[in-house]
């Protein structure tokens, strides 16, 4: 299929963000090139433009985030609340505004499905802000404008695009996923993620998160580390390609980087057999009594202790489910499992990459219940998940024995 030209959705915006498409700066090319440098052979990988484009964008997405936290923490205008009492930050828009634009450049036929609408920003006089972070760092020849910016996060917002029901193309965003960890800095975590569907199938994805690290935050837990030390990840996968992992590049120092910087190596899955051996992680928000695993089984966190039978290593918290399906990809934890809340969406950006990553490095992701996550359930707008009871993500081999753990105690 010819991505470029195809949709299968209306469209609610208008062309002015479609120009013509262009080359980019001799920075930007170059920063491309090294980041798709991936091991792929080539005749695999069917989407390998979307990759290597979508690497790039996530990696400069990345860099505004790292730059709107360094230079205005502490500022009123950095940090707001939406009315879900959600914190979401000037960077949260801003990296909306940019991976929307510059997708809209590369892909102009593929919508997009994103966490944020303007409105937000408008109601609280905050557009002038998100256009400081974001107007000079676009592949655009001049600062994009305040219209540009304005319609570049609207055209992945909610009622922008129309579904039919019948399968679809388009890309997935999650901006800022743990924008509680954003803002909380001291080394929390937060992810950049972005997953490419054709067809209704999910067929790529990228995650980036710039303050990753592998020494301190789980190695004192598991012993597990792939000698990147504070410098940050990006994960990316593609459909029958595995997952692949390496340092983040700020795009800043790209050019003077190590040729080891540019590296990728291979994403597995930990080879957990038995659920009693496995390492879990679960969300900020929920406690190990509310899950259905807790009668079966106590938690620790001590690694040694486990293999008791009894008890399970409980993995320090991170913010965000992206955060938590990058560590089931690289085998630093075994399972993460999330109970859907009833009077909260399951919203698909907080898991699409995290999916396919998961995959691709070996493990399964459905939900409680055994069945695939269907991208397609929400058919007109694409942004909700119908999960039975939760999530659960594991390393592949274990997981059909937590299902019938839970299906049990559904039975009782």
């Amino acid at each position: 299929m010819n991505l470029v030209n195809h949709t299968s959705v209306s469209l609610r915006f208008s062309t002015g963000l479609l120009p013509r498409r262009r080359s980019l700066p001799l920075g930007r090319r170059v920063l491309l090139s090294r980041s798709s440098s991936l091991s792929f052979p080539a005749h695999e990988v069917k989407h390998r433009r979307e990759l290597e484009a979508a690497i790039g964008i996530v990696e400069r997405a990345c860099r505004i985030c790292v730059d709107v936290q360094s230079s205005v923490r502490s500022s009123e205008a950095a940090s707001v609340e939406k009315t879900d009492s959600t914190p979401v930050t000037i960077a949260d828009f801003g990296v909306q505004a940019f991976v929307s634009f510059e997708l809209a450049q590369a892909f102009p036929a593929i919508p997009l499905v994103a966490e944020e609408d303007s409105g937000f920003l408008r109601a609280n006089n905050l557009v002038d802000s998100v256009v400081g972070v974001v107007a000079d760092k676009s592949s655009s020849d001049k600062p994009l404008t305040r219209a540009q910016v304005l319609e570049a996060i609207d055209r992945g917002g909610k009622n922008a695009i129309v579904y039919e029901n019948k399968p679809a193309t388009y890309w997935i965003l999650d901006p800022i996923d743990g924008t509680k960890g954003f803002r909380k800095g001291s080394g929390a975590l937060y992810v950049v993620g972005l997953a490419l569907v054709v067809e209704g199938e999910i067929v790529l994805g990228v995650m980036g998160c710039p303050n990753w690290d592998d020494s301190e935050s789980f190695q004192s837990i598991t012993g597990v580390s792939n000698g990147l030390s504070r410098v940050g990840i990006v994960m990316a996968a593609h459909i029958g390609c595995g997952t692949w992992r390496r340092r983040f590049q700020d795009g800043l120092q790209s050019e003077s980087a190590e040729p080891s910087d540019h590296v990728w190596s291979r994403c597995l899955v930990d080879k957990c057999l038995l659920a009693s051996q496995a390492r879990f992680c679960i969300t900020d928000s929920a406690t190990w009594e509310s899950l259905p695993l807790s009668p079966f089984f106590s938690t620790t966190t001590d690694a040694v202790d486990n293999g008791s039978g009894r008890s399970v290593v409980l993995l320090k918290a991170c913010c965000g489910s992206l955060s938590r399906y990058i560590m089931v990809a690289l085998g630093i934890a075994s399972v993460f499992i999330l109970l859907a809340k009833p009077r909260i969406s399951t919203k698909v950006w907080d898991h699409a990459v995290g999916l396919i990553c998961v995959h691709e490095a070996g493990g399964k992701v459905t939900d409680w219940a055994g069945a695939e996550l269907n991208l397609a359930e929400d058919g007109v707008e694409r942004r909700i998940l119908y999960p039975a009871v939760g999530v659960l993500a594991t390393s592949g081999k274990i997981h059909n024995q937590i299902v019938e753990m839970i299906s049990i105690l559904a039975v009782v």
